[in-house]
């Protein structure tokens, strides 16, 4: 594991900037998994960088499981908080999806199923240090 960028954003917006500086990072094919207590920011980091991407729209997939956005490239957005076990995922293709190279895969809650998650992935951890600041890392699984 390596650590490529720690940040520490005290509202929405420079949570957005931390969205616009990870757009030259994440390239399709490239997992993402966001952990974080509810409320941390990881929906909205996720809104932020697929509006960046010029992708309108977006919203949490915590009913649907994982939502699938189109833009110049495609996004993939999971959010495993209401996954029981992981036949739930596997029925639902979850192996395809992460295979996909041609998409960059979001995955909200990846914590909770991490036995599933390739190890070379990205890991961004929203901690929150109070009602409006964040401390945000974005890590490398290799």
């Amino acid at each position: 594991m390596k650590t490529i960028e720690e940040f520490i954003s005290e509202n929405e917006e420079q949570t957005r900037d931390f969205a616009a500086s990870c757009i030259s990072i994440f390239k399709p094919g490239d997992i993402v998994e966001l952990s974080g207590n509810l409320g941390a920011g990881k929906t909205f980091f996720v809104k932020s960088f697929c509006e960046l991407k010029n992708i309108p729209n977006a919203n949490s997939p915590s009913f649907a499981i994982v939502n699938e956005y189109a833009g110049k490239e495609k996004i993939y957005h999971f959010d495993f908080y209401r996954i029981k076990k992981n036949e739930e995922l596997i029925e639902i293709g979850f192996y395809d999806y992460i295979n996909d190279e041609s998409a960059i895969t979001f995955i909200e809650w990846g914590d909770l199923f991490e036995e599933l998650l390739p190890l070379s992935r990205y890991v961004i951890k929203f901690g929150l240090l109070d009602n409006t600041k964040r401390k945000i890392s974005l890590l490398k699984y290799e």
